[in-house]
């Protein structure tokens, strides 16, 4: 082969791997969104006290709930071929942990609840704005402030939103989850230090979240 013809054929196989190299990268841009929100409507749970000792009194039944506050987070993740994405998903509330009816909740402790989920949307461009479809899977960790157990539990996620692109890499976003964290049926929950304070009677504790933040490509 002569050296014209070799260097003919590096110079196609160079702009070949450019091309290439270029098409992997606009395929694959990753991201970074913090946000913040509110989390709320989460699932009263229906709990039989096993000791007549504790804060509840001699009440043989009784509602646990976790109040609505504010929350934030963040998402890591890559643009897929297709209009959608992969992200890691981290949310963190500080919220009361209650007990009694919804009119007149007793505060028991001030609980942290995250939510550290792998989850994907897909998106319906139309133009600037990107309405989109997300759902998501991982775990909910409770974490009560006062000499009670840490649960961690699975759950899922789902929800809509919309993307607004205000440049190529700056975005801004809003949507509304909710989330479903299987607490599993007559199972003790949130133990002290000495045993058990109640048996849950219920398999899915839900909760919802909306949220507003923006999101940086790079």
């Amino acid at each position: 082969m002569t050296s014209s013809k070799r260097c003919l054929l590096s110079g196609k196989c160079g702009l070949l791997v450019m091309s290439l190299s270029t098409g992997a990268y606009a395929e694959s841009q990753w991201f970074i969104a913090p946000f913040g929100g509110y989390s709320f409507a989460a699932s009263e749970l229906d709990a039989n006290e096993i000791s007549s000792t504790n804060n509840i009194g001699n009440s043989a039944s009784t509602k646990v709930k976790i109040a609505e506050s504010e929350h934030y987070g963040m998402m890591i993740g890559v643009k897929t071929k297709e209009p959608g994405d992969i992200y890691l998903l981290y949310s963190h509330q500080v919220t009361d942990l209650s007990f009694g009816g919804s009119f007149s909740p007793d505060f028991l402790t001030q609980l942290d609840v995250d939510y550290l989920h792998v989850g994907g949307s897909l998106y319906f461009p139309r133009g600037n704005l990107r309405p989109y479809v997300t759902a998501s899977a991982g775990m909910t960790q409770m974490r009560p402030t006062d000499d009670y157990s840490i649960e961690t539990r699975f759950s899922m996620g789902f929800g809509v939103g919309v993307e607004y692109q205000m440049t190529e890499r700056f975005s801004l976003l809003a949507d509304a989850r909710g989330y479903a964290t299987f607490i599993s049926s007559d199972n003790a929950l949130f133990c002290d230090a000495n045993q058990c304070v109640w048996n849950i009677r219920a398999d899915i504790m839900w909760q919802g979240q909306v949220n507003a933040g923006i999101k940086f490509s790079f």
